[in-house]
Parts: structure tokens; sequence; C-alpha cells
């Protein structure tokens, strides 16, 4: 049987506390299928954690092979594996700290109704922090030694001031960058970085397209979802009108920007505007929010070994599923319906 020729996309990766778990299934049914080329990847708080840790597996490949080609293919291996690395952390955390206070528990998320972070985690606290530090070598993933194997990297945090998305990428990138992203500020304080203060890039992005379409050439974007779009049931209870709020939120901003490609394809195909200056962005998905519909907001805050390694299992199924339904679609149709959202 003839092995499939290589496809290359951009992906964007939502976040969504614990339940970016599920996305890195997605990620490691990608990595393993091994006829992809990523070209870039867009992500926001959890997102922006894959983003790293996949990006840390292709920098550590950049500088054992000489040979493009050939650091590519280690690099998905060596990608799987720092994924794996990033996410077990977070279940081993989460199985040795069950019921502990932590900031993001169910405890600590009731506390922070009536408390800031800046009263009930003074000392600003992140297990997550020094886990992510110890996966990905941000001076390495910053400066890759071969042209095309390590995908660019763009992830989206809010500025506290301004109320604006900011995109960190090449040289900017670290993991204050991806904390910022990953910074809800009813649990943690603002993340400083040049003197602005950042808060979770869902408010902004989540995650943001546009350094998609300008900052590669390719016109494939493959979005992970995990914030579900739709519900048929109306929340009645304060938990589930609160979760629902957040949700509309985190993917206002999304939805925004698929409407506004959808509006410029449209503008494109009616010759009325300049091919050589507008790309045309063929949109695909990964709809793990409706997967996760069963899942109850406190889910998010929960992280341990066997949880997170029910939704990594459920993920890969999702991403299995894509790649046997629509890998023939890259680089010729999109298969997202924008109408439908």
């Amino acid at each position: 049987m003839t092995a499939p020729a290589p496809r290359t996309l951009n992906l964007a990766l939502q976040g969504g506390g614990s339940h970016g778990a599920l996305t890195w299934g997605v990620l490691d049914a990608l990595l393993e299928d091994g006829h992809l080329v990523i070209d870039g990847i867009s992500g926001t708080s959890a997102g922006a954690m894959n983003a790293v840790a996949l990006a840390q597996g292709y920098a550590r490949a950049a500088r054992q092979e000489s040979d493009p080609a050939k650091a590519r293919r280690a690099g998905a291996e060596l990608a799987r594996a720092a994924l794996a690395e990033l996410w077990e952390g977070v279940g081993t955390m989460g199985s040795l700290m069950w019921g502990v206070p932590l900031p993001g528990s169910p405890f600590m998320g009731v506390l922070n109704q009536f408390f800031s972070p800046y009263q009930t985690n003074p000392l600003d606290i992140n297990p997550l922090r020094k886990l992510l530090e110890r996966v990905v070598d941000f001076e390495a993933l910053t400066q890759p030694p071969l042209e095309g194997v390590v995908p660019k990297i763009f992830v989206c945090a809010t500025n506290v001031r301004t109320g604006r998305g900011r995109i960190f990428s090449g040289r900017k990138l670290s993991a204050d960058a991806v904390m910022a992203s990953a910074c809800l500020p009813q649990l943690f304080k603002a993340v400083e970085i040049e003197g602005e203060p950042y808060w979770d890039g869902g408010f902004s992005g989540n995650p943001a397209l546009y350094p998609l379409i300008y900052g590669t050439a390719t016109s494939d974007i493959l979005l992970v979802q995990i914030n579900p779009i739709e519900h048929n049931e109306l929340p009645s209870t304060a938990a589930d009108i609160m979760d629902r709020m957040n949700e509309v939120t985190f993917n206002a901003g999304l939805l925004a920007e698929l409407r506004a490609i959808e509006f410029v394809k449209r503008l494109l195909e009616q010759g009325k505007l300049d091919p050589t200056r507008y790309k045309k962005v063929l949109l695909h998905r990964v709809d793990g929010g409706a997967v996760l519909q069963g899942y109850g907001a406190s889910t998010k805050t929960r992280s341990d070994m066997r949880f997170i390694r029910d939704l990594f299992e459920l993920g890969r199924e999702q991403g299995r599923l894509w790649l046997e339904q629509h890998r023939r679609h890259i680089g010729v149709q999109q298969t997202l319906k924008i109408n439908d959202n």
C-alpha cells in the first residue's frame, strides 16, 4: 500500500484547563501518522502549553540531525515524548495533591469567589511553571539551527491594561508568555512582561488565528476546539450559568475571526480582492468541545492521572478519525462549515 503524500498544515489549539489533555491525544495521533508537516501553531492557555511542548520535540531533533527531512521525522517522535512528559507531570501532580487546597482546586474555586488571588495566593504559587520549564528549553526552542523543522509558535495573552491580545513568538516566546496565556485572574496574579500585566489569552483569542494567516505560508488551519460552541440545555444553576458565560466569552474572539475569514474567502471567490495580497484560508476542525459536553465545568480543574489518560485516549480517537475522514482534503478544500457556528 502506498504511503500518503506529506501534507502541510497549521494548528490552532484552544485552552480549557485540564481538558487540554484531549488536545494532547489529538496531537499524538497526528504526530504518530508521520505524514504531516506542521508549519505553525497558535495556542492559548493549555493550547499554548501543548504548542511549546510539541515544538520542543522538533527543536531537540534539529540539534541531533543535520538533514531537515530526518529531523522532522525524529522530531515527531520527540514531540510525542515531550507532550507525554508534560501531561504525565500534570497527572502526577493532580494525583498526589488530590484534595489539597491549591490554586485551581474546587475548594480554592469557591474561596476565590470572595477573595482575589492576591489574598488567597500571595506567593503566586503555580506548580505548572516548574513543570513547563523542566519540559521546555525556551532558549533552544527560539533559536532552532535548522530552517523549516521547528513549527512557528504563536502564544496569545491578554494585556490587562489595554484589554488587547498580544502574540508572543520568536525571541519573545518564554515561560512567562505561556504562563501569562494561562493566567486565569480568579486564580493567579497577573503575569508581568516588559512592565505590562497579562491575563489569560482566552479573553482576546482562544486561539488567535491571524498569526497563522500572516505569519506562515500555509493555507490550511486545523482548529482543535475544546470549548463547546453550542449547548442544547439551558443552564439553570449558578455554576452552570457561570460556566456557560465563560464558554461564550472564550469563544467570542474565535467566532469573530472565523466569520472574517469566511467573508474574505467569499470576496476572493467573487474576484473582489487581489489573490496576491489575500490568502485563501482552508479551515478544518477537530470538535473536542462536542465530545466534552458531557463533562462538567468542575472537570476543567481535575487533573488526576486517570482522568488525564482518559482524555488522552479520547483525543487520540478523535485525531485518528479526523485523519481518516479529512486527510485528503488538506490543501484541497475546507471542511469546517462556518455557517454552522
